[in-house]
């Protein structure tokens, strides 16, 4: 077989050599006259033949002919002028089907140009590269149904099959499930996993769903937890739910409560939390939210005490109304009692506190959701703590 193959490059080569003999065209010779363009991937390299004889055309074909089973060599027939393919797709035109209307535009461009970076995409839209009906849009606009959209060339990097993820972390997020059907699942997230890739993160608890239910083909975030935050998840496995899910959480329809361990004596004054939140970013590039009544977007967040650890530590129950970055943290800091294990917003002695009794992690769970189903009804869940944190709260219990 390689004898062949070699055979095969040298009559190419040699069929070049004949080329570079034969006299250039006069003006009158017919535009239609047939080029031969040969893609030597095996070489590395491309042998560009100019207008042929038809004897020598036939010969090159059935030379062709003989090798057509060997994907390392291409040959491309052309009437007219020779090019070479372009190295990046076109101008896309894509029309928007019922099913993706109300999906941002940002997500809809992450979910089809799979393995383009997000900073990419995000710099597209911010340059008003991609057009909805002709027109500019930002990250957050809400598609239509027949909507337009212009995508511009863009690279899509050549992907082999995903890596698969460990079997240990697959098994842990199959046994984290706490419900699941046709169209949905909710897992109790553990502490420390991305629910997405991203920012260094090669696979996310999405990825690894898309590897636990690869016939689930629309599967898709339905909200997000920060990494280190543990508690109830939702995933859509249909469009349909991740519609109405967005729309409920859009209104007032899901109920989602979580617990936190804060620093402090919480006051049963504290029921809630009314401050505009924004973002900034340090010098360092970390990107942090802040407590910014001018600029900030309304935020605002319910308060109960759970439980109570004399003046060192309370156990509180949040439930955000307005769904911002980070808000239950920033609300907890700007209230007076940080959270336990927060990096971020946090307070280094009170976190190494909790550390020493065996509290390494953030001591924040979303442990209650409320959701209506589209059928009518509702769907209530709970979620347990882990050990670790069942742990810390029995030994802050203990008598000293």
């Amino acid at each position: 077989m390689k004898t062949l193959l070699d055979g095969v490059i040298q009559a190419s080569c040699h069929l070049r050599l004949l080329q570079l003999q034969t006299p250039p065209l006069r003006s009158e010779s017919p535009v239609g006259r047939p080029r031969v363009l040969v893609n030597c991937v095996g070489q590395g390299r491309f042998l560009t033949v100019v207008p042929l004889s038809r004897p020598l055309l036939a010969a090159f074909a059935t030379i062709a002919a003989m090798i057509k089973c060997f994907n390392s060599i291409k040959i491309v027939i052309i009437r007219g002028m020779t090019t070479t393919a372009p190295s990046t797709p076109g101008v896309q035109l894509l029309e928007v089907s019922p099913e993706y209307a109300g999906q941002r535009i940002d997500n809809f461009l992450l979910a089809r140009l799979k393995g383009v970076p997000k900073t990419l995409i995000y710099r597209i839209l911010r340059k008003g590269e991609v057009r909805v009906n002709k027109g500019r849009i930002k990250p957050e606009y809400k598609l239509q149904a027949g909507d337009i959209v212009r995508v511009p060339p863009v690279r899509v990097p050549e992907r082999d099959e995903p890596v698969p993820l460990a079997q240990g972390l697959l098994q842990r997020l199959e046994a984290s499930i706490v419900y699941e059907d046709k169209a949905l699942i909710v897992i109790n997230k553990p502490a420390g996993i991305a629910v997405h890739g991203g920012s260094g993160l090669n696979y996310g608890v999405i990825e690894a769903f898309r590897q636990l239910r690869p016939d689930a083909k629309e599967l898709e975030l339905v909200h997000r937890l920060d990494r280190d935050t543990s508690g109830l998840l939702m995933i859509a496995k249909k469009r349909s739910m991740l519609r109405h899910l967005h729309a409920a959480l859009r209104g007032d329809g899901v109920d989602k409560r979580y617990m936190a361990l804060v620093r402090g004596n919480w006051a049963t004054s504290i029921k809630q939390v009314r401050a505009a939140l924004g973002k900034s970013n340090l010098r360092s590039g970390e990107r942090m939210v802040e407590v910014d009544e001018e600029e900030g977007k309304e935020s605002v967040t319910v308060f109960k005490v759970l439980r109570r650890f004399g003046d060192f530590a309370t156990l509180i129950e949040a439930k955000p109304i307005t769904g911002r970055t980070h808000q239950i943290r920033v609300h907890t800091l700007h209230a007076g009692h940080c959270i336990a294990g927060d990096t971020k917003y946090g307070d280094d002695g009170f976190s190494k506190e909790i550390r020493d009794l065996g509290g390494k992690r953030l001591f924040l769970h979303a442990y209650m959701l409320t959701v209506p189903l589209p059928e009518g009804g509702e769907l209530k869940l709970q979620a347990p703590v882990d050990e670790m944190w069942a742990k810390t709260v029995e030994r802050l219990s203990a008598p000293i």
